[in-house]
């Protein structure tokens, strides 16, 4: 296909595709689908080998949240019966991190629910930071902490931050119907204060809501412009107790479709699959692994993941390796002088192809497919619970 002979090309190059270009991707039939997720891979492999990135959450305060995302089965109003409790104590979360750690992830993020944290909050995450950077050599700690206020991501980063996270999850046309208690341009503020910190920004989105083609490639060319050094693509869970509980609008080829637009607009990107792949790519995993270089390891927040050792066995049996602590993530253009991630090349923003000109009018093609309640399952264990970690 010539349009993937030129996505390849471009994406050795570091350049962007053309908005054209990325819904054709989105809009390639399955009898091409391996022709796509090969031309990906070649994008992949330039920047990242066939190294896998592990990542492992702990869910440092559960539910009861002011928010009203529709998503969320934290959120304002969720009657999802997941687990609630309010902030671990330092050592506990550590104790929860040491988990992934051993499991292999080399990086931690820290996710609290609200609408963002107080300064007592910041505080505390604060001390929880120092206690994994004190006990675990060369680990990476990424915060998710919410809307950030003037100087807290700098308290975050003086207490041994590496990255923060906080994602921009659908195109802001369409946000205003996703979440009514905060704005899109709060989102882009937030990320805008950790690149400002000198933290990793780590931004992505959530497919699968009844979003169109636009609306996924508008949000995408959105974080490229942004530019962080990590994208999670993160697939809905549709949660019973959540108002987009019967929103089950996505196939495995059409999460591999998502991947692979992902990568050719962030070719030298971190793309991580986040939450939701098991539920939707299923036992096409291991192929969403030639797209994205970066995985979670385990359980989510508060629904449950696919068991850590299968998680490390489905990687050495698609022929990757788990990076190291000791291998740089992001591609050496990227990393600057002196370490840290990230460089934020003026070249790695939308230029002159990216929001500029009109949206084109492609209807939004959404097709219910079979609801997988069986792969949804609450979280019961790790965090919060007396239960031992899925790591």
């Amino acid at each position: 296909m010539d349009l993937l002979t030129t996505l390849v090309d471009k994406g050795l190059r570091r350049e962007m595709p053309t908005r054209e270009e990325a819904l054709a991707v989105l809009a390639t039939s399955d009898d091409d689908l391996l022709d796509v997720v090969a031309a990906a891979g070649k994008v992949r492999r330039q920047w990242f080998g066939r190294r896998v990135k592990l990542n492992y959450l702990v869910n440092l305060k559960s539910g009861l949240c002011p928010e009203d995302c529709s998503y969320c089965s934290q959120r304002l109003g969720s009657t999802a019966g997941i687990l609630k409790y309010s902030w671990l104590k330092p050592d506990e979360a550590s104790q929860a991190a040491a988990a992934g750690l051993a499991g292999g992830a080399k990086r931690v993020c820290l996710v609290a629910s609200g609408r963002g944290p107080t300064d007592r909050d910041v505080d505390r995450v604060s001390d929880t930071i120092r206690a994994i950077k004190d006990q675990n050599e060369g680990v990476e700690v990424c915060a998710c902490l919410g809307l950030l206020s003037d100087g807290q991501a700098e308290r975050l980063r003086e207490a041994g931050a590496d990255a923060y996270n906080h994602n921009l999850n659908t195109s802001e046309a369409t946000y205003g119907d996703i979440t009514t208690t905060h704005t899109y341009a709060d989102r882009v503020d937030t990320v805008q204060k950790a690149h400002a910190a000198g933290l990793s920004a780590c931004s992505g989105l959530i497919a699968g809501m009844g979003e169109s083609d636009e609306d996924l490639v508008d949000v995408v060319f959105s974080l490229r412009r942004l530019d962080p050094d990590s994208v999670p693509v993160n697939f809905l869970i549709p949660v019973e107790g959540t108002p987009l509980a019967k929103e089950w609008n996505l196939t495995p080829q059409r999460c591999l479709r998502i991947l692979a637009m992902v990568r050719f607009v962030c070719p030298d990107i971190e793309v991580r699959i986040a939450g939701g792949r098991e539920v939707h790519l299923r036992t096409m995993q291991p192929l969403a692994l030639n797209l994205a270089n970066s995985i979670f390891l385990g359980d989510y927040l508060t629904t449950e993941g696919q068991a850590g050792k299968a998680d490390l066995e489905m990687i050495a049996d698609a022929g990757f390796e788990v990076e190291s602590t000791d291998q740089v993530t992001l591609p050496e253009h990227r990393v600057p002088a002196g370490g840290g991630c990230g460089s934020h090349e003026s070249d790695a923003g939308c230029g002159s192809q990216g929001l500029c000109g009109s949206t084109p009018e492609t209807p939004a093609t959404t097709t219910v497919q079979e609801a997988r309640t069986d792969l949804v399952a609450v979280r019961r264990r790790g965090a919060g619970t007396d239960l031992a970690p899925n790591a």
